[in-house]
């Protein structure tokens, strides 16, 4: 994926909207060099039979699962539209193809897109999830991997929500190191107050990352107080402030900017409305965890007994 990074930033310099800009070139190198760390890591550490390897799969599987087929709705809906815009501005040039063929060329594709989505993005983690959820899996692990690894000391639906903190801390530090734009009450923050906001969001879930991962009662309520008012803060954001007037003290080009508000999924804030089905999502499952986060006798009750 790296390399089609660097291919699409050479091949952004022909389109309408100018070159990608260094800050997505490198968010975007950045995020897949992460991903591909991650997945090598959990496969040296599976074929080890190490405990931590089994549980952090297990846990990036489900949301792996869950994710994906959000996105796959999301690609389903929005695809066909904006291979359409496509396929209407190519008709307007000269020497176009026929709008037959081309119409048969772009079912195809998106045909092609979407069942490669929904392989990859659900029926791949769906399957890391049956395997290694079997007893037999977790038997094994604890038989080849006798001492006590990190993940073992938190139950693992509250290390779960520990790893999406800390996923978010790294999203919102690379935001507002690379992309400095953050929803806040009506308006859109750019620039360094944007970067400001973003690095001080991603202060916090990294403290929820360690502090839940501890059991710690303090950490559930500040996540469940602060969860409502990011959600609060996005949707008078998403319905009253102009994403494009953000992008545009940004310094991007009037070139740049058509190309992004003719893109479906800014156009009616369909991926921020995604993003905020995630958040709402991601809420109801840290009230969920309550039961873990208890009285300290209760949780070295919890903690004593093996997470499964």
């Amino acid at each position: 994926m790296i390399p089609l990074v660097a291919l699409g930033a050479v091949m952004s310099r022909l389109g309408p909207g100018g070159s990608m800009r260094p800050g997505q070139l490198l968010s975007a190198t950045a995020t897949y060099g992460f991903l591909a760390a991650v997945l090598i890591t959990l496969g040296i550490g599976s074929v080890q039979y190490r405990r931590w390897a089994r549980a952090l799969t297990l846990i990036t599987s489900w949301y792996w699962m869950l994710m994906g087929a959000l996105i796959t709705v999301l690609i389903t809906a929005v695809l066909p539209v904006a291979m359409r815009a496509a396929l209407q501005a190519q008709q307007n040039t000269a020497g176009a193809p026929s709008a037959e063929i081309s119409m048969g060329a772009m079912a195809v594709i998106v045909t092609l897109i979407i069942v490669f989505m929904a392989f990859f993005l659900i029926v791949v983690p769906i399957a890391y999830v049956v395997f290694y959820s079997r007893d037999d899996v977790a038997a094994t692990c604890h038989d080849r991997d006798p001492v006590e690894r990190w993940t073992d000391r938190a139950p693992l639906p509250v290390l779960g929500a520990s790893v999406v903190f800390f996923v978010g801390a790294l999203y919102f530090l690379a935001g507002g190191l690379t992309a400095p734009v953050f929803p806040f009450f009506g308006r859109y923050l750019a620039g360094l107050p944007g970067a400001a906001c973003l690095l001080v969001v991603a202060a916090l879930d990294g403290y929820l990352a360690v502090a839940t991962y501890r059991l710690k009662r303090a950490a559930w309520w500040i996540a469940v107080i602060t969860l409502p008012l990011r959600l609060l803060s996005m949707i008078l954001t998403y319905l009253k402030a102009d994403l494009m007037e953000a992008y545009a003290r940004m310094g991007r080009s009037e070139a740049e900017l058509r190309v992004l508000e003719s893109s479906p999924l800014l156009r009616g804030h369909v991926a921020l409305w995604w993003s905020l089905v995630s958040v709402v999502a991601f809420f109801g499952y840290v009230v969920w965890l309550k039961r873990y986060f208890k009285s300290p006798a209760s949780q070295a009750e919890i903690t004593s007994t093996p997470a499964t």
